[in-house]
């Protein structure tokens, strides 16, 4: 496939962009790529600046569930255009998104909408910090929380795929009452909570991991924290910008049964659009301002050309009879198809990655072993096909309604030969 006009847009990109780019996984650099430049998107396909057409497995990282350029979507979001892109004022849109997210995540008795998943999860540790009283917050090794201060500690995501360890800027006295433990490890959270249980307000987690690839939870282990957070009257807060809507129209917490007292939601929740969610336990909002002493605000916050987005999306999911037993189904057929490839696949629902290791990929320790070079070759291999991944090892490939039989089909075939070429490199 040629690649001159991304090349050379890159090239210009880098004279005013760190890296050339907005976001550090897009660089591609791991993968030894330039990244494409896209053009446009429609239903299951994305199509770059040189005419290339990819199917597409990334889905802006996880919004367009119901593909690119959803007819109704796009409908509701020119008509919002026309009423005005932003008033930073109160609109009824706001209450009809807020009623949904309710009717569909019953745990969100109060909420608030914000701009991006990291703005609502930093919110969401405030309001739990602000309701107990107490500082101290545990964290899962290799589960992403966006990039505010006190989170970026042995997080996913493009601090893996970019080896950086942390980051630089964050003051050590800002992650000092960050406690991490390991995913699907409840020793490790016992320990925690028996050396600081009185000072810990919360726990934050991915319910199922999905920044240092797709990593499950293993049987009680969510129920487990459910547990323990009550004993010690701190917080359970589920990070869902990724599976909120995602594994079912009720989010992990209803696909896993275990209900947290905040939930954070991002990606599908907008609709393509930038918008995020925090919201919990009513007793747990009303310490939010203007009700309560936990402050934050937003200039952009229930956007109404974002909400439209939303409320849409949320609607024709609620609509859709059959979607998640069709995500789930066709996930299936690219999983299988991994498998019997040679390939070490994790999936839950329409979120799926291939290992590139002999173990069996159950938390960050294990997810690290993945031979990333293999992961390069494999990335290059399905790009060159016209397969669109996300160009890390450790984030998901997304199935979307809009993705057709004949493409999964397609996807599936190519990933059957792929073992000779991929699984021999060194």
């Amino acid at each position: 496939m040629k690649t001159e006009k991304s090349e050379s847009l890159y090239n210009k990109a880098l004279k005013f962009m760190p890296g050339g780019v907005n976001s550090p996984v897009r660089a591609c650099r791991n993968v030894g790529r330039v990244p494409l430049f896209i053009d446009h998107a429609a239903g299951d396909k994305i199509y770059d600046v040189d005419g290339n057409e990819y199917i597409d497995y990334v889905c802006s990282w996880g919004p367009n569930i119901l593909g690119s350029c959803h007819p109704e979507v796009i409908k509701a979001v020119k008509k919002s255009c026309e009423k005005g892109l932003t008033f930073g004022a109160c609109h009824e849109g706001e209450i009809e998104l807020a009623h949904l997210i309710r009717k569909h995540i019953p745990s969100m008795e109060l909420l608030r909408l914000v701009n991006s998943g990291t703005e609502a999860v930093m919110s969401a540790v405030r309001a739990a910090r602000g309701y107990t009283g107490r500082d101290k917050i545990v964290k899962f090794e290799g589960c992403y929380h966006g990039h505010s201060d006190d989170l970026l500690v042995k997080a996913g995501s493009g601090l893996l795929t970019n080896s950086i360890p942390d980051s630089a800027g964050v003051p050590g006295s800002c992650t000092e009452n960050t406690l991490l433990a390991a995913y699907n490890n409840k020793q490790s959270v016992e320990k925690l909570f028996e050396k600081y249980g009185e000072d810990i307000a919360c726990i934050i987690v991915e319910p199922c991991a999905a920044n240092m690839g797709v990593v499950p939870p293993q049987d009680g282990f969510l129920q487990f924290l459910r547990n323990i957070t009550k004993e010690y009257g701190s917080l359970l807060i589920f990070d869902e910008v990724i599976t909120g809507f995602r594994l079912s129209l009720g989010g992990a917490q209803e696909y896993y049964g275990v209900t947290p007292d905040l939930t954070t939601l991002g990606k599908i929740v907008g609709g393509g659009m930038p918008l995020a969610v925090y919201g919990g336990k009513r007793e747990v909002m009303e310490c939010v301002a203007p009700l309560g002493s936990v402050y934050q605000a937003g200039t952009l916050s229930g956007n109404p050309t974002a909400v439209s987005a939303g409320t849409a999306t949320l609607k024709i999911l609620e609509q859709s009879e059959n979607l998640y037993a069709e995500l789930e189904r066709k996930s299936r057929k690219i999983e299988l198809a991994m498998k019997k490839a040679g390939l070490n696949v994790n999936r839950e629902g329409s979120l799926i990655t291939a290992f590139f290791t002999d173990k069996r990929v159950v938390d960050f320790n294990t997810a690290i072993t993945s031979d990333t070079k293999k992961f390069s070759a494999f990335f290059g291999y399905l790009q060159d096909r016209g397969i669109y991944c996300a160009p890390s090892q450790f984030e998901a490939m997304f199935v979307s309604a809009a993705h057709s039989e004949a493409d999964i089909d397609y996807t599936c075939d190519v990933i059957s030969k792929i073992a000779p070429l991929v699984l021999n490199q060194d």
